[in-house]
């Protein structure tokens, strides 16, 4: 054990994280997610649930400041409707950990699908909220943009 890492973030999680580089993605995923299909890294977080590990993740790695939205979401499948409390939860803990980050790209699924498929890895959670998939861009670690 380590002080100062969340217990939600596992060694090899941790281990994953720390080999990510600049504009590097990891995908936090739903229970539902096909992430084997999506990805060949998947690592599991059974029983966590994604605002937990969103909470652990977050102060390890800076997101990336030089994109337009450095996190993305799945958006509604035509005709479902999205729950907005899933990202209200993500965004105060987004907040929290990484004032003035800008707003959640949101992706069509498909298009959510595609992007995971080049993400570093996929991490598994026991999450059940629907649409609560989020893609995670890595920043530069010890650098500050001008």
């Amino acid at each position: 054990m380590l002080d100062g890492i969340s217990p939600v973030v596992g060694p090899d999680l941790l281990a994953v994280l720390c080999q990510m580089g600049h504009g590097d993605e990891v995908v936090l995923a739903d229970a539902h997610f096909p992430g084997h299909s999506c990805n060949e890294t998947v690592l599991r977080a059974d029983g966590v649930d994604i605002p937990a590990l969103l909470d652990g993740v977050l102060p390890l790695f800076p997101l990336d400041p030089y994109v337009d939205s450095p996190i993305a979401m799945m958006d509604a499948v035509s005709g479902d409707e999205l729950d907005p409390a899933v990202e209200e939860r993500y965004r105060s803990i987004i907040d929290r950990h990484r004032p003035g980050t800008p707003a959640i790209e949101r992706l069509e699924r498909f298009a959510f699908y595609e992007r995971s498929l080049s993400a570093f890895a996929v991490v598994m959670t026991g999450d059940v909220s629907k649409y609560g998939n989020v893609i995670l861009k890595k920043g530069l670690v010890g650098a500050s943009r001008d």
